[in-house]
């Protein structure tokens, strides 16, 4: 009997959430000609982080790409009460997608779509394929994605949310936060919830 060989890990790493990490978790770090680099420091420290300590075989950062997604389309008042991209962070990640190239990762962006509907989309695949998935973040919109083979890893707390830690912490299964989520609303999406 041919005994079938594990297939290693990959890990989808959510770039957009790392950038706004970066940004925030560091301040006032520039070059010698006033350059910020506060965002290029913090990003490439979390990335060396995942290298050393996980060794991937399978990596990719996914980012939002610029510009509205299908979600506006349904509802335009989605994340309009979120300010506009600092111009000191957007700045820096065209360095950081040169640095990423330079560890020869995937990049990942779609237009018309967040890191989230990509990372869900590859996560989706990535099982059926008979991987294990980790999705690298911190957004809590990710708990509907997991799975017995898909979990979370925030790298800030360096907590792993698998399926079993999810049912007992939350006594729910992964797919019903997106009604729990559609009931009470995300003031960060400026989604609002059913009334009463």
């Amino acid at each position: 009997m041919k005994s079938e060989s594990k297939k290693e890990p990959v890990f989808l790493v959510d770039g957009s959430s790392y950038l706004h990490r970066a940004y925030h978790a560091i301040r006032n770090l520039s070059n010698s000609k006033g350059f910020p680099t506060n965002v290029v420091f913090g990003f490439t420290k979390m990335l060396l982080k995942l290298l050393q300590e996980k060794k991937p075989k399978y990596v990719a950062i996914v980012f939002d790409a610029k510009g509205p997604t299908f979600r506006h389309e349904i509802y335009e008042a989605y994340k309009a009460n979120r300010p506009p991209m600092p111009e000191d962070l957007a700045l820096q990640i065209p360095l950081v997608k040169k640095i990423i190239k330079a560890f020869n990762i995937k990049i990942l962006e779609k237009e018309g779509y967040e890191a989230d509907d990509l990372i869900g989309t590859l996560a989706r695949r990535c099982e059926e394929q008979g991987h294990e998935v980790i999705m690298v973040t911190g957004d809590k919109d990710f708990r509907q994605l997991i799975s017995p083979r898909v979990s979370i890893w925030d790298t800030m707390k360096d907590r792993v949310t698998d399926y079993d830690s999810l049912k007992e912490e939350y006594g729910l299964e992964p797919e019903q936060f997106v009604d729990v989520m559609g009931l009470s609303g995300d003031t960060s999406d400026n989604i609002p919830g059913v009334q009463g």
